[in-house]
């Protein structure tokens, strides 16, 4: 793998949208006894259904350590290819690399910096050097050539694209002090475009209430396809989340993408706020260097946190009323993909969901042949 000094945007590379048709799919398996209770295993049963839906639709990797390395390959379909390799949490879509492609098939990867939501001042874990490592690694293992944006911290689920030059995403994760101190707007807006082969940012002031990364955007928003979106929604002004996705919406609203277009946008209701348990707080370790995980703690849960496959969408459930509406809407909105449930309120309770999980490669030449098409 060789670092090129260029951008993409110089070299005619662009980062494709999630919908587009992908080539395989990376998990990370969930162990770090501070993040995850019972040693993990709650977690890791989750990760296996959802590595068996995945592994229908395209290849996938699961990344282990080496104590854990045994049981994972045991627990999983033995077509998952499962590779021992060292990392901090279990998070792959935020830290993993972002990759390019072009009009002719070929794909690159992006390392952005990474400080594991924050660094000394509100970050979730510490130390967080393996974890920084996890892009290139996987740019190794792979045979991409790289481009070094590290001098931003950036996280794959802060960003939602269309693959046609548009990136929402908000200004309390992107441009918090414990993220780019020293970066103006501007110049995080001037790397993002070249980075990434976009023309226009759209920026939403925050995330969800309660979100811990400090507002990422893949619980607010995603594109179903180019000038289409999902978001997040509830009527209810006394719900703690409707301020920020009432303000999300007004910009949205308002906004247009890189083509021009109008954004026509899908109100997806959320569930009922989720707290974590005091059986499942008891069961995480206690530690100074990770983010607390107390009885009672609130947790930002939405469908929006949902992730394509080549020919479906896997969709958060938390036994909610909400669970089967959203599944309809989606349904109605993607007839053409199948609708896959998986119970992930384990996930929720550690911070995240399907998307903070995994993380997607492209098939840059179906995504060329489609272009042409």
């Amino acid at each position: 793998m060789k670092t090129i000094k260029s951008t993409p945007k110089k070299d005619g590379f662009y980062m494709p949208a999630e919908f587009l048709p992908r080539k395989q799919d990376f998990l990370i398996w969930p162990e770090r006894q501070d993040t995850w209770r019972d040693g993990g295993k709650p977690g890791q049963r989750v990760l296996v259904e959802v590595a068996k839906e995945i592994i229908k639709h395209e290849a996938l990797t699961v990344f282990c350590s080496a104590d854990q390395y045994e049981n994972a390959r045991a627990r999983l379909p033995e077509e998952v290819r499962v590779v021992e390799m060292t990392v901090d949490d279990a998070w792959a879509q935020d830290k993993g690399p972002f990759y390019v492609i072009n009009d002719e098939g070929e794909m690159r990867g992006v390392t952005w910096g990474w400080n594991a939501y924050g660094g000394l001042e509100g970050g979730l874990y510490f130390p967080w050097k393996r974890d920084q490592e996890f892009a290139s690694k996987l740019l190794d293992l792979e045979n991409y050539d790289r481009y070094d944006a590290r001098n931003v911290v950036f996280e794959g689920g802060a960003m939602q694209i269309d693959g046609e030059g548009t990136l929402i995403v908000t200004e309390n994760s992107v441009l918090n002090h414990n993220r780019n101190p020293k970066l103006t707007k501007e110049e995080i807006e001037e790397y993002f475009k070249e980075y990434m082969g976009l023309e226009k940012v759209i920026w939403l002031k925050d995330g969800m209430a309660f979100d811990e990364t400090d507002g990422h955007i893949d619980d607010v928003c995603f594109f179903i396809r180019p000038g289409v979106l999902a978001l997040s929604w509830t009527d209810d002004p006394e719900n703690p989340q409707y301020p920020n996705l009432k303000a999300a919406y007004d910009i949205l609203s308002e906004a247009t993408d890189a083509k021009g277009r109008k954004f026509e946008i899908h109100k997806i209701p959320i569930p009922a706020v989720l707290h974590i348990s005091k059986e499942q707080s008891e069961g995480v370790d206690i530690s100074e260097s990770a983010s607390s995980r107390e009885d009672g703690l609130p947790l930002a849960v939405t469908y929006i946190n949902s992730y394509f496959v080549n020919g479906g969408l896997l969709v958060p459930q938390y036994d909610d009323p909400m669970d089967e509406v959203a599944c309809r809407m989606f349904k109605e909105l993607m007839p053409e993909r199948e609708i896959i449930k998986i119970y992930t309120r384990e996930w929720s309770m550690c911070g995240g969901n399907i998307h903070c999980m995994a993380l997607q490669q492209p098939d840059p030449a179906a995504i060329a042949a489609l272009k042409k098409s």
